[in-house]
Formats: structure tokens, C-alpha cells, sequence
């Protein structure tokens, strides 16, 4: 039993230090969503306020682990009316609930730079599973010599599963597309 117990520690202390951290470039990352209105137009919304870090240990990042935060009191679809609309109760909620929240459960690569990332998808107080499409874009070294990786993400969800809008899929879509991408610097 001691044997066991000492080996699960070295094998933990081991990942610890070999795992590395690696933060949102914020000036070189954007979050976005888009919906189609009324069956003929799509509308994007922008997430102005989110941080993301990564955790990994290896090169290739096969092990990452993903979190993510946004603000929702700070989305705009440059309307300030439907903005408005956002933040209310049947939509967003944010007096309840400001924040939208990932966390990555799993990442395997399904092709070169391509990965499928798994995780949780918290909004309006509702956590569901998800599925992501992730590209490693590159690597590289910026002017300060800090190591950098880029990143490009992209997905569907139902907001009904998490509660958001009353409304009718004709006047709203159901799907939501997510895109974000960014540059994280390693600490």
C-alpha cells in the first residue's frame, strides 16, 4: 500500500513540474458567435471580455487542458437594443449568471494539426458536453523570447440546452456557431 501511494505521489509531483502553463495573448485573440435571424440573415456577437489558459506537457499538446471564462455582461452584436435583450432574464441572465465557462475533459488528434476537444460548457447555470473542432495554427517565438502557440476553435451549440431564449428557431436558430482564437504565451 506505502509502495503505491509513494509511486502515485512521484508519478503527480512528476506531471506537475513537467506540465506547462500557458496564458491568453489577449491582444492577439478574439471570441465570437453567430446566429441566423429569421431563416435569412446571420447576426455575430463578439465576446469582449474572456481569458483562456492552457496546461500541457507535451510538445504536440495531445494533453492539453483547456479553460476558458467570458464575461456575457460584455458581448455586443452592435445593436444596442439586442444587447440590451441579452443581459435579460429569458436570454443571458447575467445578474444570475455573468459568466460562460469552458473547461476541457479530453483532446485527441484526428489528423495532423487537428484535434477534437471534449470539455464543459457552462451557461445560465447549465453544464453540458460539448464537442470542438481545434487547430494548432503554430509555433513560435516572440521578439522577448517567450515561446508562443496558436490556437483556432470552433463549434456548435443548442442555446436551448442551456436555457438561453424563448424564442422560435425560425426567428432565432437554435445553433449557435462558436469561434475563438488566440495566441498564449508560455509563463
Amino acid at each position: 500500500m506505502k509502495r503505491i501511494s509513494l509511486l502515485a505521489i512521484a508519478m503527480f509531483v512528476t506531471f506537475a513540474v513537467s506540465a506547462q502553463k500557458w496564458s491568453l495573448d489577449k491582444a492577439h485573440a478574439k471570441m465570437t458567435f453567430t446566429v441566423t435571424h429569421l431563416l435569412m440573415s446571420e447576426v455575430d456577437g463578439v465576446f469582449k471580455s474572456f481569458d483562456a489558459n492552457i496546461t500541457s506537457s507535451k510538445e504536440d499538446f495531445s494533453d492539453a487542458v483547456f479553460d476558458l471564462t467570458a464575461d456575457l455582461k460584455a458581448v455586443t452584436t452592435n445593436n444596442d437594443m439586442r444587447d440590451g435583450h441579452l443581459q435579460k432574464a429569458d436570454m443571458f441572465d447575467t445578474e444570475k449568471f455573468p459568466t460562460l465557462t469552458f473547461k476541457s475533459t479530453g483532446i485527441k488528434n484526428v489528423g495532423g494539426k487537428k484535434y477534437s476537444l471534449t470539455g464543459n460548457l457552462t451557461m445560465k447555470g447549465v453544464t453540458k458536453p460539448v464537442t470542438l473542432d481545434l487547430t494548432l495554427i503554430g509555433t513560435g517565438t516572440n521578439r522577448q523570447g517567450k515561446k508562443l502557440v496558436g490556437f483556432k476553435v470552433t463549434g456548435n451549440v443548442n442555446r436551448t440546452d442551456f436555457g438561453v431564449g424563448a424564442m422560435p428557431s425560425a426567428v432565432v436558430s437554435e445553433e449557435v456557431e462558436l469561434r475563438a482564437s488566440g495566441e498564449f504565451a508560455l509563463n
